[in-house]
């Protein structure tokens, strides 16, 4: 009676190599388009958000000569507000998102107690913008 399984010593063990190699080829090559996929998202990120850095720059330049429009009694502090947006401005313009990454984490490693206070500050303002918003 034949066996199915039973094909030889010599015959089996090569087409289990080679079926392992397959499979192992197989994976290795997802891998590298899982990889692949994974990098281009991640640069057609940084290329969007990088995209948006001009149009913010622009909005805070607009909003700063605003400010320097307004006068009378708060003229002072709209022109020290205003000065602090153009040189936002300028920042953003200068500083891709890495850079701006890189800075704001050695802010926060200089002035961690600061950094905490204002997120939770951001955190209670945008609760509080949430649930006025139900």
């Amino acid at each position: 009676m034949d066996n199915p399984y039973d094909q030889g010593n010599t015959g089996g063990q090569s087409e289990g190599t080679g079926t392992a190699a397959r499979m192992k080829q197989t994976v290795v090559d997802a891998a590298s388009q899982a990889s692949g996929k994974i990098a281009d998202l991640g640069r057609k990120t940084v290329s969007q958000i990088d995209s948006t850095r001009e149009p913010i720059a622009s909005t805070l330049d607009k909003s700063a000569s605003s400010l320097q429009e307004t006068g009378d009694s708060a003229a002072r502090a709209a022109h020290a507000t205003a000065e602090k947006l153009q040189s936002t401005a300028q920042y953003v313009r200068q500083n891709d998102v890495q850079a701006m990454m890189g800075d704001i984490t050695d802010f926060a490693k200089q002035y961690p107690g600061q950094c905490l206070a204002v997120a939770v500050g951001l955190g209670f303002l945008l609760g509080r913008f949430f649930r006025s918003n139900d």
